[in-house]
C-alpha cells in the first residue's frame, strides 16, 4: 500500500521523469536514499511531485552462489536538493506517525525530558550535528 503524502516542498508544480533526467544529465548528483525498488519508486514520485529532480539507479550485487542478495536502489539528487529531500522525508515520516496516532502529546513529551528519545533507537541524548548519537538518524535539518 503506498504511503499517503499530502505535503509538497518548493513550487506547486511538478517535474516529469524525463525533465528530471534532462536537468540532471550534466549535474553533479549524490545518492540520498537507498532501499528496495518499491520504496525507491514511491520516493522518486514524491520528489518529482515536490519539484525535486531525481532519478534512481540500481546497484547490482555481486552474485553469490549460495545466498541470493537483493538489489540496492539509490535515489540520486543534486547536493543542493538534499535539504529539500530531507524535509520531504521528514514530512512523510511525520504523516505516517499522524496516521498511526502513535505520537505522544508534544507537551507531555517535553515535560518529561529535555531530550526526546530517538524514534529509531530510543536514545535520549542531545543531537550531534542534527543526528542521533546512538544510531546516526538525521533528525534535524542542518542549514
Amino acid at each position: 500500500m503506498p504511503i499517503e503524502f499530502n505535503g509538497q516542498i518548493g513550487h506547486n508544480s511538478s517535474v516529469t521523469k524525463e525533465e528530471a533526467l534532462k536537468q540532471l544529465a550534466d549535474a553533479e548528483v549524490v545518492p540520498c536514499v537507498s532501499g528496495g525498488i518499491a520504496e525507491a519508486k514511491e520516493i522518486l514520485d514524491a520528489c518529482l511531485a515536490a519539484d525535486i529532480p531525481a532519478f534512481w539507479i540500481a546497484r547490482i550485487p555481486a552474485i553469490h552462489m549460495a545466498t541470493p542478495v537483493p538489489w540496492r536502489i539509490d535515489l540520486c539528487v543534486r547536493p543542493e536538493d538534499l535539504p529539500k529531500v530531507m524535509a520531504m522525508m521528514h514530512a512523510r515520516w511525520q504523516n505516517l506517525l499522524d496516521q498511526e496516532g502513535t505520537l505522544p502529546e508534544q507537551t507531555a513529551l517535553s515535560a518529561e525530558c529535555e531530550d526526546p528519545p530517538c524514534p529509531a533507537c530510543g536514545t535520549a541524548a542531545p543531537l550531534q550535528e542534527g543526528a542521533c548519537t546512538g544510531c546516526g538518524l538525521q533528525l534535524e535539518v542542518i542549514p
